[in-house]
């Protein structure tokens, strides 16, 4: 079965780091491109980040650029987004997706999979 599963999430006071995995199977990693979104209550679903790694591309949002790092452990077919300095404004469901066309995956356009999250809290 085609699966993407989020980890790493949790409690973290303002400061802390959190390192949020999404782990593929049942389908040709390689292939695809990986999306980071968030969403928190009462607003929009936002674009974290996004990584292909068969085409050498990263993305960052504005809001995150430089406290995130995104990467993609291909043997694993798992991509880690690293999150330090964490601010409350980040608390959110956090959740990934996975498409083979890059702008789907990227901006959420209907990417082909979705994980079911995983809750970042970051208390003041």
């Amino acid at each position: 079965e085609k699966q993407l599963v989020e980890s790493g999430g949790g409690l973290v006071a303002a400061g802390g780091s959190l390192r949020l995995s999404c782990a593929a199977s049942g389908f040709t990693f390689d292939d695809y491109v990986i999306g980071w979104f968030r969403q928190a209550p009462g607003k929009e679903r936002e674009a974290v980040s996004c990584i292909s790694s068969s085409n050498n591309f990263t993305y960052y949002a504005n809001s995150v650029k430089g406290r995130v790092t995104i990467s993609s452990d291909n043997a694993q077919t798992t991509v880690h987004l690293q999150m330090n300095n964490l601010k409350p404004e980040d608390t959110a469901v956090y959740y990934c997706a996975a498409d083979s066309v890059l702008h789907r995956a990227c901006r959420g356009y209907e990417p082909q999979y979705w994980g079911r999250g995983t809750q970042v809290t970051v208390s003041s």
